[in-house]
Order: structure tokens, then C-alpha cells, then sequence
């Protein structure tokens, strides 16, 4: 294998971190739904909740996004 290949192979990996990052939002909206049908006085609680572990989730995709990216620009 070239060194070229080896570089755009290790940024696809590196970019992969989206498919976790999405299962888990999914995952997690289902079960805030899920949580707000059981208990509709405590809505509020579950969207904060919610919300800040939906933002945990993305930042390590977009961690992620941003190493492939330095793999390709540094590597190159």
C-alpha cells in the first residue's frame, strides 16, 4: 500500500466516529420519549438531559471529522 492510501484510509476511520455519535442520539431520543410518555410533569428535566448528552454525542463526531481532516492536511 502507498503512503496516499494509508493517509485516506486512517481519515475514513478517523470520520466513522458519525455512525456512533448518530446510533446514540437515535437511542437516546427514543428513550426521552419514551421517558416523556411515562412521565409528562418531568418533560423538562428529560429535554436538558436530553439535550446536553445529545451534545456530548456530536462533539465526538465532530472530533472526529476534524482528526480526518488533519490526517489528510498534515499527511499529505
Amino acid at each position: 500500500m502507498t503512503t496516499s492510501t494509508l493517509i485516506a484510509l486512517g481519515a475514513g476511520i478517523a470520520v466513522l466516529t458519525g455512525i456512533g455519535a448518530g446510533i446514540g442520539i437515535g437511542i437516546a431520543t427514543g428513550k426521552a420519549t419514551d421517558a416523556v410518555a411515562r412521565q409528562p410533569e418531568a418533560e423538562g428535566k428529560i429535554s436538558k438531559l436530553l439535550l446536553l448528552g445529545c451534545a456530548l454525542a456530536e462533539a465526538t463526531a465532530i472530533y472526529g471529522f476534524v482528526v480526518g481532516l488533519l490526517i489528510i492536511i498534515l499527511l499529505r
